[in-house]
């Protein structure tokens, strides 16, 4: 199974686009930070997510402020140019 539920901050929101099917979509930045349990230790752990949005989701996510807290339900793919992952978003709600 392929899913990830995340609590992120949005950090960049860029231009909302069409895709060739004139599906609309927009690309984003979501930075995350909490503390976890590893091995019965406390560990704080951080991350940057390259993420995307298709449709009436990304309508809405275009016109977000920067730092909007929220939570993210979605699931990761390989980049189109094969250099890491992107988080692709199902859903999503605040924080």
């Amino acid at each position: 199974m392929n899913h990830l539920s995340l609590a992120a901050v949005v950090v960049q929101v860029d231009t909302l686009r069409y895709t060739p099917a004139g599906v609309p979509a927009v690309n984003l930045v979501l930075e995350h930070q909490s503390d976890v349990l590893e091995m019965g230790l406390k560990r704080q752990v951080s991350l940057i997510l390259k993420a995307v949005a298709f449709g009436a989701d990304a309508q809405t996510l275009s016109r977000l402020a920067l730092n909007t807290a929220l939570e993210f339900d979605g699931f990761l793919t390989t980049a189109r140019n094969h250099k890491g992952v992107v988080f692709h978003i199902q859903a999503f709600k605040e924080s």
